[in-house]
């Protein structure tokens, strides 16, 4: 409580699935001071804008959860768009937040600046022995570059920017829309509106064989205050549950759970993505004591809970 009482703090992506998130979560913790830059008001693509933004909010610290992002289709559909929107917001926000001085700077990356072919589980040693996979590697790249002007920035500058990895988000208030979503909300979209509407199949991309790592996107706040409030260090740090499920296993999961009972079709003319993806949490667990809380069920429980009572009220 005492560490956030007198900072001023910026979220950007304040609004969106994750930051909505931990903006409650840091006002439960006592910050008062909460800035959230909106996109219509803060083009972070722009340099005017960024400046502007340090202008105006006058930080103390800057979380940057702000991101261009999707699911495979999305990624595949928009590489260079992906690659230089996400590239320059991080370059610029940590270029301005060096020269305004801040405390401190929060970069989120992602799980998909991971070489396609790491040893599992994920490691934070791992992180350069590689290429990412092909599908989403613009985008994963574009993030993999701030840890390393986090790194330069600490090195010749002394600014003190920690870089978090996430691996792949779920829950309510998650992006629900079929043509950018990623697979927990589209899986559950599918199979609610298959219900709904009778339908004897749900299709979905590639074989079902890879394995994916999921956590609660408040489970995630929780990790990105821990940091904020406990961390200083220039490392990357895995953010996740250490567990991992196939994606037909999913599937089939979320079927049960949307009381869905149609055939589920693979379409292996689609791409898997890469073919496992699980980390290895110990880092965040020594470094600032998370630990992942929500059960997958549950947590997959109160997102189909959350998507049928918006998809009702529409």
């Amino acid at each position: 409580m005492s560490f956030w009482a007198a900072k001023r703090v910026t979220v950007t992506g304040g609004a969106g699935f994750l930051g909505s998130f931990l903006v409650e979560k840091l006002r439960t913790r006592g910050c008062r001071d909460i800035f959230v830059p909106r996109s219509r008001e803060y083009d972070l693509v722009e340099a005017g804008c960024v400046k502007r933004l340090y202008r105006d909010a006058r930080p103390d610290i800057v979380i940057h959860l702000a991101a261009r992002v999707g699911g495979i289709g999305a990624n595949r559909a928009n590489p260079g768009k992906f690659f230089y929107d996400n590239l320059m917001m991080g370059a610029q926000l940590i270029e301005q937040g060096r020269l305004s001085k801040i405390e401190k700077f929060v970069a989120v990356g992602t799980v998909c600046a991971y070489p396609k072919f790491t040893p599992v589980p994920f490691k934070e040693e791992d992180f350069w022995n590689g290429y990412p996979e092909e599908t989403n590697a613009p985008y994963g790249l574009a993030k993999k570059l701030l840890l390393v002007q986090s790194q330069a920035y600490r090195e010749q500058y002394g600014f003190n920017s920690i870089y978090l990895v996430p691996v792949n988000l779920y829950g309510p208030r998650d992006n629900f829309d079929l043509e950018t979503s990623h697979v927990i909300p589209a899986l559950i979209r599918k199979c609610l509106d298959a219900k709904e509407l009778g339908k004897p199949e749900i299709v979905c991309w590639g074989d079902g064989t890879p394995t994916r790592e999921f956590l609660y996107v408040e489970d995630c706040a929780e990790a990105i205050a821990l940091a904020a409030e406990r961390y200083d260090g220039p490392d990357p740090v895995n953010v996740g549950t250490g567990k991992e499920i196939a994606v037909k296993e999913l599937a089939e999961l979320i079927a049960e759970l949307t009381r869905y009972q149609g055939r589920i079709v693979w379409d292996t003319t689609k791409p898997n993505g890469q073919p496992r993806r699980r980390l290895d949490t110990t880092r965040a667990r020594e470094l600032f004591g998370f630990a992942a809380r929500t059960p997958f069920r549950e947590g997959l429980e109160q997102t189909i809970v959350w998507y049928q009572s918006v998809a009702d009220g529409k």
